[in-house]
């Protein structure tokens, strides 16, 4: 009868690890305003630095909408400050948009404003 008692107490323990477990991972996701206080803008191509992300992590640019957009690119688009076919555009404002694991590039494709450093590659664990 106690070894019935014991496998009761290892199946709770259990249970119990794993609900730390999970409440712990939904709790890793951050969200960070681009950019900070100033916002998506020029030259916030250098805010990633120092910084790290997750996958599952939200970034959140703001900006005036009409003035700037934000624009989801690949490598090639980012290098070369170019919005491939298909890209996926934003442009409300507060766009929030979930990081996927690998780098993550964005872009302004507003004429000029990605040369002015308003792009930024993002690379999420």
């Amino acid at each position: 009868m106690s070894q019935g008692r014991c496998s009761a107490l290892v199946a709770a323990v259990m249970l119990a690890a794993m609900v730390v477990v999970f409440h712990c991972e939904v709790a890793e996701a951050a969200t960070f305003a681009v950019g900070g206080g100033g916002g998506w803008t020029y030259n916030t191509v250098g805010w990633p630095k120092g910084k790290r992300f997750r996958a599952g992590d939200t970034l959140v640019f703001n900006y005036g909408s009409g003035y700037h957009n934000v624009v989801a690119v690949n490598r090639a688009g980012y290098n070369g400050c170019a919005t491939p076919a298909g890209a996926k555009v934003y442009q409300s404002g507060n766009d929030q948009i979930k990081l996927a694991k690998g780098t993550n590039y964005f872009i302004c494709n507003y004429p000029g404003h990605c040369e002015g450093g308003m792009k930024i590659a993002v690379t999420a664990l």
